[in-house]
């Protein structure tokens, strides 16, 4: 059996993303070890602390900017995240001051939003209905 235990975001600032991750998303910081001039810096969701880490990636390859940046001049997601009630978190975060690309909408059988992590992504929140 294979199980995803650590997924990533890139991110040009590590110190920048931690703090969005976790006092304006919410997150929960896990592992922060140094590796050279970076870290290897995780969070997890404060409900999955023993699940999937996110780990907060330097962005020390040319290549993954290049793509980073496409992907985000597209308007496409680097990833989503699972939310119990899309319209509290985006109220929520707007209020927090975070910029949505994508206001809460239902698409088929999920409602979502697209956020802007101040780090280089679209990150998309996805609520099943």
């Amino acid at each position: 059996m294979i199980k995803i235990n650590v997924t990533s975001v890139p991110v040009a600032d590590q110190a920048k993303a931690l703090d969005f991750y976790t006092k304006t998303l919410g997150f929960i910081k896990k592992t922060d070890v140094p590796v050279g001039e970076h870290r290897w810096l995780t969070v997890v969701s404060p409900a999955e602390q023993s699940g999937v880490e996110l780990l907060l990636e330097p962005m020390a390859f040319e290549p993954a900017r290049v793509y980073q940046k496409a992907l985000k001049d597209a308007g496409i997601p680097w990833t989503s995240f699972e939310v119990d009630n899309l319209e509290e978190e985006y109220k929520r975060l707007t209020g927090l001051g975070v910029a949505f690309s994508v206001e809460p909408k239902e698409v088929g059988t999920v409602a979502i939003a697209v956020l802007d992590d101040t780090c280089g992504n679209n990150i998309q929140l996805t609520q099943m209905l």
